[in-house]
């Protein structure tokens, strides 16, 4: 969430002045020159391509089948596990509570910072240290579970990860476009909606449907793909390269749509906070609303045209048909970088915001976990800080798709055309760099 959706502090739907969902103030403020951040980004990008170039004529990684083995069998032991799914399912039932019992303030009731800051921002950060924790937590499977329903049809193949894009697109549309996301009325029907879209499908499709199909599942296992923790295909619990994790990650239906959400949508929710965009919203002749979905879907189609045209004219020069699926893995550390750089303020600041609320959800003076009288400290990471953190994480994640991207090219493209066929993707890499780096200056 950002500062041009609801700065996650509001009083009655409107801004709270001097909180700033980034916490660095106007985005031209960051203390690192444009032209080094640049330079460093391209410098960067350009010595990884050609060290790569020079030195990696191989596939190295080895996706599902590498990493060393840990002696951790209590994870997938019974009482952790379900000890797991309990906590799950208890955060979500306070949810609710707050959801329906408390006052419709998002400056009272912490459901807002519940579902858009320590959920979908805290899932970031979970998974890129444990792996897909959602799998492990989420209410849904576990209530699938406790219901002992047999699947009656196997998950088709063709339907891949096109619902799990269409619930984050969905779900990123209630956050960035929506007229009122904070509303407790607002929360209610995207819970609702959520809830009845996932028991329908695994009651029809059985676990499997979670795995493909449950979008915050798919985001948090693209996400978990880098993680040093993971799994080998014989289901051993391993540590590992986190790119030996991103090479597991297999091409399927709707797996480019899913990652163009992740970075379209991250990409909209910057440049939406520009004073630019805010004035087309606030005067254009179609409506907030409908000038909001226009951007979020062309920000979306953007990426995914960018990708797709690149991808073509790789495959055209290394003689190879068929590489856009292929090289969707590659998004996903970007993706990512996107999603650090963009939230990481959100979550330190606004993250404190929701352990003080939580305390007191109903209004009514209550202290439930000790937080309650105390006051969220908006200068615990200096602005130097953050601009550090959000430069860093752009840069590293392009580099790491690059390293990605090459690796899997000198896998599928002949050696003589190798090197030549990346070049659209060093293309792709810059364009998306220069994007992301753009947006933090000039929000």
């Amino acid at each position: 969430m950002g500062v041009s959706g609801l700065g996650l502090v509001l009083a009655h739907g409107r801004p709270v002045p001097g909180v700033l969902a980034h916490g660095v103030g106007a985005r031209h403020d960051l203390p690192i020159p444009l032209f080094y951040a640049f330079a460093g980004a391209f410098g960067a990008l350009m010595v990884s391509f050609v060290a790569l170039g020079l030195l990696w004529a191989d596939s190295r990684f080895r996706g599902g089948a590498a990493g060393r083995a840990l002696r951790l069998g209590f994870l997938d032991g019974g009482v952790f596990r379900w000890g797991m799914r309990a906590a799950g399912l208890a955060a979500t039932v306070f949810l609710l509570a707050v959801t329906v019992l408390g006052p419709d303030d998002p400056a009272v009731n912490p459901a807002a910072h519940l579902v858009y800051v320590v959920f979908w921002v805290g899932l970031v950060p979970a998974s890129l240290l444990f792996g897909p924790v959602w799998k492990l937590l989420n209410p849904l499977r576990t209530v699938h579970l406790l219901l002992r329903v047999a699947p009656s049809a196997p998950l088709p193949d063709r339907l891949g990860y096109w619902p799990a894009a269409a619930g984050l697109a969905a779900f990123t549309w209630v956050e960035l476009v929506s007229p009122d996301p904070a509303s407790t009325t607002t929360l209610l029907i995207l819970l609702t909606a959520y809830g009845t879209a996932q028991l329908a499908g695994s009651l029809r499709y059985g676990q499997a449907w979670f795995d493909r199909c449950d979008a915050f599942e798919v985001y948090s296992a693209l996400i978990g793909s880098l993680s040093p923790l993971g799994r080998r295909d014989d289901g051993r619990i391993v540590v590992r390269n986190p790119l030996d994790g991103l090479d597991a990650v297999r091409p399927a239906p709707g797996l480019i749509a899913t990652v163009c959400v992740m970075l379209g949508s991250t990409g909209y929710d910057g440049f939406a906070g520009s004073p630019w965009w805010t004035g087309v919203l606030q005067s254009g002749p179609l409506g907030p609303a409908i000038t909001g979905t226009l951007g979020l879907s062309g920000a979306v189609m953007l990426v995914a045209v960018l990708y797709t045209a690149c991808l073509g004219l790789a495959g055209l020069i290394g003689g190879t048909r068929g590489l856009t699926g292929a090289f969707a893995h590659s998004l996903v550390p970007i993706a990512v970088g996107y999603l650090v750089a963009h939230y990481f303020s959100l979550l330190v600041i606004e993250g404190q915001q929701a352990v003080i609320m939580a305390s007191d959800p109903l209004g009514t003076g209550a202290n439930l976990f000790g937080t309650a009288g105390l006051t969220a400290d908006e200068e615990i990471v200096s602005p130097g800080t953050i601009a550090v953190v959000q430069v860093l994480a752009i840069v590293i994640g392009h580099v790491l798709g690059v390293v990605a991207a090459h690796d899997r090219s000198v896998r599928l493209l002949p050696p003589r055309a190798a090197v030549a066929g990346q070049i659209p993707l060093l293309v792709l890499m810059v364009c998306y760099t220069v994007g992301g780096l753009a947006l933090l200056f000039a929000a």
